[in-house]
């Protein structure tokens, strides 16, 4: 635990370093960059949502199952009988 701790602190002092004496950049972004940006990040955020909707099903289901709760008491089943007329 303790190499984790100085490892993340040593982290976060190179991250701090780096944004306080970065060097400024005069450059131009493509309007193509940005839609590829836009689109990463809605990807991210979209897989973090499914991610997140699975996680909570499970925990829901577990939940369910140690209170002993049924979610298909109430539930109406259709037959599967097929008719056929000529």
């Amino acid at each position: 635990m303790k190499k984790l701790n100085k490892t993340l602190k040593l982290f976060y002092v190179a991250i701090c370093a780096m944004l306080m004496f970065g060097v400024n950049a005069c450059a131009y972004i493509d309007p193509s960059v940005m839609t590829y940006v836009i689109q990463a990040v809605s990807g991210i955020i979209i897989a973090g949502g499914a991610v997140i909707g699975l996680y909570f099903r499970k925990a829901k289901k577990k939940i369910n199952k140690k209170l002993g709760i049924d979610e298909n008491k109430n539930k109406e089943v259709e037959s599967d009988e097929i008719t056929v007329e000529n």
